[in-house]
């Protein structure tokens, strides 16, 4: 494969337009460039490693396979996100139809941390991390990946509607109820927190603070006015408009 440092100032447009010509190392550097922040999603979204892994996967097969598809109507990290997300939710509803019980494990939580954290993390925001994801076990998929995309992974509410393929209102409405099914689950971590305190913190949560401790992503920007939905034909898994 080429050195990334072939493709320096090439966008991930032109890349994936590189692909779909045949060049041979072009989504290999989309891959590089993406991953890491693919692998956060699928794993938050998911709580196990083995399951994540195997969706980005998935998700990444299906993207090299549809590459001729993107119209460039939304960023390409934006259409991989989306991908990934559906791959996930995909994982996630047919676990719930096996009625896979929600992560509780202890060890394989405790990997959930994120990878530069693990070893130097101080053990409170490791427990922190358990507790969170455990709690986040218990939400139906589409909560949780809005949760993931907007309070963990830090997108605004509208980038996170065009990756789930859902109008603004639907993300708002997901995470207004996922947090409110979160808040006496971890109303103890905040700062003196403790059970008896979950009515008012419910009223705090309701005027825009969020239960959720948000994960290193990037910057928020302020959300545009909610324009209803998105693009409809934008297809479900691999593929499609995006």
């Amino acid at each position: 494969m080429a050195d990334g440092a072939a493709y320096d100032g090439v966008s991930d447009q032109d890349l994936l337009t590189r692909h779909v010509e045949g060049d041979a190392d072009a989504f290999g550097e989309i891959v590089r460039r993406h991953r890491d922040r693919l692998w956060a999603v699928a794993l938050r979204t998911l709580g196990d490693r083995e399951e994540a892994a195997d969706a980005v996967q998935d998700a990444l097969v299906s993207a090299y396979r549809a590459a001729h598809t993107f119209r460039g109507q939304s960023a390409v990290t934006t259409w991989l996100h989306r991908i990934t997300v559906n791959a996930c939710l995909d994982r996630a509803r047919k676990a719930a139809s096996r009625k896979t019980a929600p992560v509780d494990d202890t060890e394989r939580l405790e990997q959930l941390v994120e990878p530069h954290e693990s070893a130097s993390a101080p053990a409170e925001r490791n427990d922190l991390h358990r507790q969170l994801i455990e709690a986040m076990g218990t939400l139906p998929p589409d909560q949780r990946a809005a949760i993931v995309l907007v309070d963990m992974q830090g997108y605004p509410v509208a980038e996170a509607a065009r990756i789930l393929d859902v109008p603004t209102g639907t993300v708002k409405s997901r995470c207004a109820r996922g947090r409110a099914r979160l808040l006496p689950l971890l109303t103890h971590l905040r700062p003196g927190g403790t059970g008896d305190e979950e009515h008012r913190g419910a009223g705090r949560n309701r005027k825009g603070g969020t239960s959720v401790p948000p994960a290193a992503g990037p910057r928020r920007r302020p959300d545009p006015p909610d324009t209803g939905s998105n693009d409809p034909a934008a297809v479900k898994g691999g593929g499609g408009r995006a």
